[in-house]
């Protein structure tokens, strides 16, 4: 029997929550005939579904609802943020949600619990808005941490555009759309090798990031998505598909023995990338910040997870923007710790340029 694939791992659709009238778009046509024996149960909103959002007894069925369940909607407010940090805007979401379930993700606690992937349908409008705001910058007047030459847009802020590949054609549109903008790029970071991308015709205007931490550390909290060998033996390909590859190194989780294990990512991936991959390569770290609230519904499902994420003796608060009680690495040993990092990659791989570490 063949190994399964990506899909077949990760979904098995047996309910998709939809607005009215859904089928007036036709990617919400083409989801519906994807999975043609889901129960459709019909909702006001794609963000007020009762039973799935804000449910505490959802944490008993975390994966269960991120395999079984899709949401269709429309995407109504579009608008292309500054970021800076890793892109220099974050594009309108076309998805929400996710079906793999890394213990850290920051989108559950938006909504509440299992978020599964929500499909936005009107693409059109979306990529429509991205054509005309990108050939409203013009050409890139300086070069930034972003990318030296083009505008760059995050594209999978709220999910991962890889899983979303498996459910709908969005991820396809926004890669055939900036194959033919000038001047602009899209981005997107991905915990899953899915090799159906390869087939496209991205042109050199899609970046895609693997997302890549330590074997041990993926293993307790990288739950549901591709193993790190599997992430890192896919650079080389997808390099030669096109794409321009980078990495993530994050989330980077501080622990008795952690700098050693990134020692043997780091000659890991040496050993593994062409020297047409290394020469093009660029990385982002990321050290962890958690959540308290997060962490109490972690604790009803992965609990094992939390032992490495929840470290108060090593952690000092951070209120963010929107208020929640956050954690982060204490400043002061984070700096330290951070340059311990970068200066490990410089010796391991010194072709990779750090373009941020936060």
């Amino acid at each position: 029997m063949p190994p399964a694939t990506a899909a077949e791992r990760l979904l098995e659709v047996r309910r998709i929550y939809h607005e009215p009238d859904i089928e007036r778009w036709p990617r919400a046509v083409q989801v519906l005939e994807r999975f043609p024996d889901a129960e459709r149960v019909e909702v006001a909103s794609h963000q007020d579904i009762p039973g799935l959002y804000g449910n505490p007894g959802g944490v008993e069925r975390w994966v269960r609802t991120k395999r079984e369940v899709l949401v269709l909607g429309e995407k109504r407010s579009l608008q292309a943020r500054p970021n800076g940090r890793s892109a220099d805007f974050i594009a309108p979401s076309t998805s929400n949600g996710c079906a793999m379930a890394c213990s850290y993700c920051y989108v559950p606690r938006r909504k509440g619990f299992a978020n599964p992937i929500t499909v936005f349908v009107n693409i059109e409008r979306i990529a429509g808005y991205l054509a005309r705001h990108a050939a409203r910058q013009g050409p890139k007047p300086e070069p930034n941490q972003c990318d030296p030459v083009d505008w760059v847009y995050d594209l999978g802020e709220n999910g991962d555009c890889s899983a979303d590949a498996l459910v709908s054609d969005n991820v396809r549109d926004l890669v055939d759309l900036f194959g033919d903008l000038r001047g602009a790029k899209a981005s997107f970071a991905t915990k899953l090798v899915n090799r159906d991308l390869l087939d496209w015709d991205p042109r050199g205007g899609t970046r895609v990031r693997f997302s890549l931490m330590p074997e041990p550390m993926a293993h307790r909290l990288d739950l549901r998505t591709s193993r790190i060998p599997e992430r890192i033996a896919a650079v080389n390909d997808f390099v030669e598909a096109g794409y321009e590859v980078h990495l993530n190194f994050s989330p980077v989780v501080v622990h008795e023995q952690w700098l050693g294990q990134w020692a043997e990512l780091f000659d890991q991936v040496d050993d593994v990338l062409s020297e047409r991959a290394k020469a093009q390569l660029a990385c982002e770290i990321i050290f962890l910040t958690h959540n308290e609230q997060l962490h109490e519904v972690n604790l009803g499902w992965h609990p094992r997870g939390e032992e490495l994420l929840w470290r108060p003796d090593l952690q000092e608060p951070k209120t963010s923007h929107s208020g929640q009680a956050n954690v982060r690495y204490r400043a002061g040993w984070k700096a330290r710790w951070r340059d311990q990092l970068t200066d490990l990659l410089a010796e391991r791989m010194p072709y990779c340029r750090v373009r941020y570490a936060f």
